[in-house]
């Protein structure tokens, strides 16, 4: 009775490939947090944790959902559940990136940070389904569910880790593709959870709105704020240039201290 691939591949393959993307972006910013300082810093970690838990985790799950199908229903969203599940992902990713940046990339930061992200990622995608009216009664296999839940734990715990670590183009690319595949099968493993029985007594859903009327304020959203990350991203110092540019301030600032010791030293000698 349910199809989860209503629309074929384009749903999972394009879902996975925004995934990545907001991945890859929130993998820059934090990179550049790492060699900042105070409120720029924290500036960075705030753009992450809207990359990752923005399009890299919401809207990746949002639009694999566009190809949930239930037969003989028709297919509708309670639009303030579903921007709560997506403000709800940046929070906790914002959550986590914090966590890790303040204690560090130790086990029991790790571990705590992970344990935040992970609990509220797989809740977000439990409040989006429940923003989910298809007109029969979904279940869900508490196995399942359980299973989601670790591997949303372990998806963030390790993507936590790779924000913090990952340093060379290389490593992000490869880091992109795991976080990608690591958020889609929680999407997916959490959608196998779901169950919905035969029946004939199908309520017609007036409540919420259809997926039509969504999916084009939705492209419109992701796609200017994607460019719009893209260009902070893009016209922003590199890592390495803000890295480099905090060493010349450093050799400057002893450059500085080494000629006021001097001016000092001469004034005494004149006294």
């Amino acid at each position: 009775m349910i199809d989860h691939f209503a629309l074929g591949w384009v749903t999972p393959v394009l879902s996975f490939l925004l995934s990545c993307a907001g991945c890859a972006v929130g993998l820059t910013c934090t990179a550049r947090a790492r060699v900042s300082h105070g409120f720029a810093s924290t500036t960075w970690l705030g753009l992450g944790a809207i990359s990752i838990g923005g399009t890299g985790i919401w809207t990746m799950h949002f639009v694999a959902m566009l190809g949930f199908y239930v037969r003989g229903t028709e297919t509708r969203f309670d639009v303030p559940l579903t921007f709560a599940s997506g403000l709800l992902a940046v929070v906790v990713v914002g959550l986590g990136l914090f966590i890790v940046r303040t204690a560090g990339v130790g086990p029991v930061a790790l571990l705590a940070g992970g344990l935040v992200t992970g609990l509220g990622v797989a809740a977000m995608h439990y409040l989006g389904m429940r923003a989910l009216h298809v007109g029969v009664e979904i279940t869900y296999d508490t196995l399942t569910v359980v299973l989601s839940v670790i591997i949303a734990v372990v998806a963030s715990t390790a993507a936590l880790w790779l924000s913090a670590k990952v340093q060379t183009v290389a490593a992000g690319a490869v880091a992109t593709v795991v976080m990608g595949i690591a958020v889609s099968g929680m999407h997916y493993t959490g959608m196998a959870a779901m169950r919905a029985e035969e029946t004939d007594a199908i309520v017609q859903v007036t409540s919420g709105i259809g997926v039509g009327a969504l999916l084009g304020p939705l492209i419109i959203g992701v796609t200017i704020s994607t460019i719009m990350m893209l260009l902070v991203v893009g016209l922003a110092p590199s890592p390495q240039e803000m890295e480099a540019q905090e060493k010349f301030k450093g050799w400057q600032g002893r450059q500085d201290e080494l000629q006021r010791e001097n001016a000092t030293a001469r004034r005494s000698q004149l006294l």
